[in-house]
């Protein structure tokens, strides 16, 4: 079971946190600046969390690393669909950009979020420089990669965009997003991330790694495991929406 733990904790945590997430958007707008907050100061525990496992080389020491990663990221997760942390254009892309035009369009409403990325990216990356535990920038890096992927197989065109998953506030994101069965990077995307998760799964069972490259490993595989699953959920006839029906019930009185 050293495999299995961080893998059921990685599927649970990534399960139970969108939910979370998701709950929180859906409340009264009264609330989000409140969420806003205790997310910050979540922030700034998890970040504090990076700092002390960097030097943490006990199986402890992994389950720390990666979840003061996830909450780092959940930060922007929640900043992002709150409406605080966008970009400068906040309306539709016009209906007539085409090409590197609605491009543009689209890395402008998400400017902000490219940037807290970039920071909150370089500011995990400082607290674990030359450090033994690098599990939290792997988990981060990881996290950033598939999520480009995903962002740009939706401008690209999906079959499932999940728009549902926006609130009111950040509906124009839509109009960024393309429907169509799928794009020719989506099998590039998918063949790199199968890749990454077998070499990752490879790495967790070499009989030479000690208890805490073990779990660490097995947290990074299960990560590329689920983000492949999120690909294919893009494309695949699923309602995997109904994965987070829990975490969607607060929109029901607001709609």
């Amino acid at each position: 079971m050293q495999h299995g733990w961080p893998a059921l904790y990685t599927l649970l945590l990534w399960w139970f946190s969108t939910g979370v997430i998701l709950y929180l958007n859906g409340l009264p707008r009264a609330t989000h600046r409140w969420t806003m907050g205790a997310a910050t100061v979540l922030l700034g525990v998890s970040l504090l969390g990076v700092a002390v496992s960097a030097s943490d080389t006990r199986v402890t020491g992994a389950y720390l690393a990666f979840t003061a990663a996830l909450m780092v990221w959940a930060w922007q997760e929640i900043g992002f669909l709150l409406g605080y942390v966008t970009g400068p254009r906040r309306q539709a892309c016009p209906p007539d950009a085409r090409g590197w035009r609605r491009a543009g369009h689209a890395v402008m409403a998400i400017l902000y979020h490219e940037l807290a990325l970039i920071v909150l990216g370089a500011a995990i990356l400082a607290l674990t420089w030359q450090q033994p535990n690098q599990l939290s920038a792997w988990t981060f890096g990881v996290l950033w990669l598939m999520r480009l992927s995903a962002k740009l197989n939706v401008f690209l065109g999906v079959r499932n965009l999940n728009e549902q998953f926006l609130p009111e506030h950040l509906r124009y994101m839509h109009s960024y997003f393309r429907q169509r069965p799928s794009n020719a990077l989506f099998p590039v995307c998918v063949i790199a991330i199968t890749a990454l998760a077998a070499w990752a799964w490879h790495s967790a069972v070499a009989t030479q790694l000690g208890a805490f490259e073990v779990a660490a490993c097995s947290f990074v595989a299960m990560l590329l495991s689920l983000a492949l699953l999120e690909h294919w959920f893009m494309v695949l006839p699923l309602p995997s929406e109904k994965l987070w029906d829990w975490g969607m019930r607060s929109r029901a009185p607001h709609a």
